[in-house]
């Protein structure tokens, strides 16, 4: 199989799980495109080289973390959500989920984005704190005082805002 048939199918079959990996990092669906976009377009041209490696996607990913932790490009970033939230419903409805997903966007969008980038590892990937270590080339000690730093920080927000206070 040639090198551009090897990345063709790794990008129809990994492509979504990168685009929402992505997405979960910056919160902006055209942004986390543009991000994957640019992270595989690089990628490409070293693509044989890369799939010599133990695990090509763990590569792109942490690319993409480091992309997206170092972007000159952050003018979508810092957008300023102003829609009030609604009142919180009752129960599982559907409405509660997606009204605590769009207060945890927020919460997370508070973050600088190295604090949300561990979060992001930390709790959408359940990557231990080593292999955090190792993406964002820092140390364990690094990762788990910025994971206890964003944790706070949105425990501030929360009380400031009222944000998943039950009435």
């Amino acid at each position: 199989m040639r090198p551009a048939d090897d990345f063709d199918e790794f990008v129809h079959g990994r492509g979504r799980a990168l685009l929402r990996f992505a997405y979960v990092l910056c919160g902006d669906a055209h942004l986390a495109e543009d991000l994957v976009q640019e992270v595989l377009a690089r990628m490409h041209r070293r693509w044989d080289r890369i799939t010599a490696m133990d695990s090509a996607e763990a590569y792109v990913r942490t690319a993409i973390v480091r992309q997206f932790l170092t972007w000159s490009r952050r003018r979508a970033y810092h957008e300023a959500v102003r829609a009030d939230l609604p009142e919180p419903t009752g129960g599982d409805e559907p409405q509660q989920q997606i009204v605590a997903r769009d207060q945890m966007w927020r919460l997370l969008h508070g973050l600088p984005r190295a604090q949300r980038a561990v979060l992001v590892l930390r709790f959408y990937l359940d990557l231990p704190d080593d292999e955090i270590a190792v993406l964002l080339d820092c140390g364990q000690s690094t990762v788990r005082s910025q994971a206890a730093r964003a944790l706070s920080r949105m425990r501030t927000l929360m009380n400031e805002t009222g944000v998943g206070v039950d009435g």
